[in-house]
């Protein structure tokens, strides 16, 4: 029996997919869900690359497991290649799909597009529209009646992951086209990635913030080293950001260090907090060129098909 007399066979479970245009707020919506920072967030393309799982626990009803996908889009090197199939993949044998959408007036071609390539996908695909603090409630019945024409959903929620309006209907919605299952996960589990994997994406998201446009699609993070220092609460960490070109290289580092240190300073601060421990953080640049065009480094750098199906 549980603490709120529910018995494990009463608990309902299963795994939920979260599909969309790139920078409609997936990543932010995951986040606030599950009350921790798993998937970093940026308003650049390709902030997502990897599937990323995050568990929501409820003692009352059960676990939904939530999986945070690349943006859907065009394919233009091997990378982007491995994150259309991340997101193709992640549509299969799951329970409830979530597409999420910005409260544009009118679908758009990419939207036109993502409901072509779920046709009849056989599970619930449920509307989620965000950022509904930035539009008006007239305007928002227009969205709905547009998106309605576009698919057959199974529910249309308006929520806002920023400010977490709307949220607790969601889960509630979900639960409720979920089965009595078993829990995938333990109940303290709330990622399926490693420290070592959400320490990269951390300073890599960093990077994000800080660099010029051209600059962020071409990097990748590589941990070399991350270990806790024996008999002290404090972890030495090296990594290593990788650029396409070495004038990147230049803009990544800054003038006498200062970008550098500034990626630096901002990702210890997101990974002492995952930790709970002082961080000393050293961080090199090195150039890789055309990495993303390489199926031996875009492995090397963590994007496996494999591990994602």
């Amino acid at each position: 029996m549980m603490e709120d007399g529910n018995t494990l066979e009463e608990l309902k479970s299963g795994f939920v997919t979260v599909i969309g245009r790139p920078n409609v707020g997936k990543s932010t919506l995951m986040n606030h869900l599950v009350g921790q920072k798993v998937a970093i967030t940026s308003s650049k393309p390709q902030t997502t690359r990897n599937r990323i799982l995050s568990v929501y626990n409820d003692n009352a009803r059960g676990q939904i497991v939530f999986a945070d996908t690349p943006g859907i889009q065009q394919a233009k090197n091997k990378l982007g290649e491995y994150m259309v199939r991340v997101t193709k993949s992640a549509i299969r044998d799951v329970d409830v799909i979530l597409w999420m959408v910005e409260p544009d007036v009118n679908p758009g071609p990419k939207d036109i597009k993502i409901a072509d390539q779920l046709g009849n996908v056989g599970v619930p695909v449920i509307l989620v529209i965000n950022k509904i603090d930035s539009i008006q409630k007239d305007k928002l019945l227009i969205v709905i009646d547009h998106f309605s024409k576009l698919y057959d959903f199974a529910e249309i929620v308006p929520v806002s992951a920023r400010m977490g309006d709307g949220c607790n209907e969601l889960i509630d919605i979900i639960f409720n086209y979920l089965e009595n299952g078993p829990m995938f996960f333990d109940e303290d589990t709330v990622t399926d990635q490693p420290q070592r994997q959400l320490a990269a994406e951390f300073i890599r998201e960093k990077a994000l913030h800080a660099l010029d446009k051209e600059v962020p699609h071409g990097i990748a993070v590589s941990i070399d080293r991350m270990k806790k220092r024996k008999g002290k609460k404090i972890y030495d960490i090296e990594a290593t950001i990788i650029c396409e070109k070495e004038s990147h290289k230049g803009i990544i580092i800054g003038k006498k260090g200062s970008m550098l240190k500034k990626i630096g300073t901002n990702a210890r601060f997101e990974i002492e907090r995952m930790l709970d421990a002082p961080v000393n953080l050293s961080l090199f640049v090195k150039v890789k060129k055309a990495w993303r065009d390489s199926d031996y480094l875009v492995s090397n750098f963590g994007y496996r098909i494999e591990d994602d199906i």
